[in-house]
């Protein structure tokens, strides 16, 4: 006979604070890449707008008139788009820095300093976002 355990509710969200530094490793990592995933597939369908671009007279293409060039220009000055390319740069550099954090870890090296890696993979990845704040806005303002 089996037996039940009382794992509490779904809206017990005190349960979070009882979480160690592998379980949001793990949650950030598939964060992460779902949001991979879905930039991917976005910028795929955005992509597959320029064919019709591809076949346009080449005067239009050398003067920038085409629909998907004023598109393009006219998304990258604004500051909500180059935010949120801030934002995708967070996501890829966290995921590759876990990604080899767990690479190492699946090969033995650093089993005993797991929770290190995991907090100095987060600093790493905030320190290089930080860093390319003023690359990735400056043209926007």
């Amino acid at each position: 006979m089996s037996q039940s355990h009382n794992r509490g509710l779904i809206e017990d969200f005190g349960r979070w604070r009882e979480f160690r530094a592998g379980m949001w490793a793990w949650i950030f990592h598939k964060f992460t890449g779902w949001v991979l995933v879905g930039y991917l597939f976005t910028h795929i369908a955005v992509l597959s707008t320029a064919i019709p671009a591809s076949g346009a007279e080449q005067a239009v293409l050398q003067a920038g008139d085409d629909v998907y060039t004023q598109t393009i220009v006219t998304l990258e000055e604004l500051l909500l788009v180059r935010i949120l390319e801030v934002g995708l740069l967070a996501v890829a550099v966290f995921h590759i820095l876990n990604g080899t954090r767990l690479l190492f870890v699946d090969l033995g090296v650093g089993l005993d300093s797991q929770d290190k890696s995991f907090y100095a993979s987060l600093i790493l990845t905030g320190l290089i976002t930080v860093a390319s704040v003023p690359t990735f806005v400056g043209g926007a303002l």
